[in-house]
């Protein structure tokens, strides 16, 4: 289930709930009980690290389809 990020308009709390996509406009009143609050945009981080091989003479090809992937005769 996603988790949904809202702030309250009076207090200035942020909190998240998990609820169905069907509910995420709902209303969602804040911990302390103020029903004056709006749902954040919120962001989606990706970790990791890419690496790509040097160009240059027997860098080898790579892009897509079998063919790139060396499945071909």
């Amino acid at each position: 289930m996603p988790r949904y990020e809202y702030r309250c308009r009076e207090c200035g709390a942020t909190y998240e709930l998990r609820r169905p996509m069907a509910q995420s406009d709902a209303p969602a009143p804040c911990p302390d009980g103020h029903q004056d609050t709006v749902k954040l945009l919120s962001t989606v981080a990706v970790g990791g690290t890419a690496s790509a091989p040097a160009a240059g003479p027997g860098a080898g090809g790579g892009g897509g389809g079998c063919c790139g992937g060396g499945c071909c005769g």
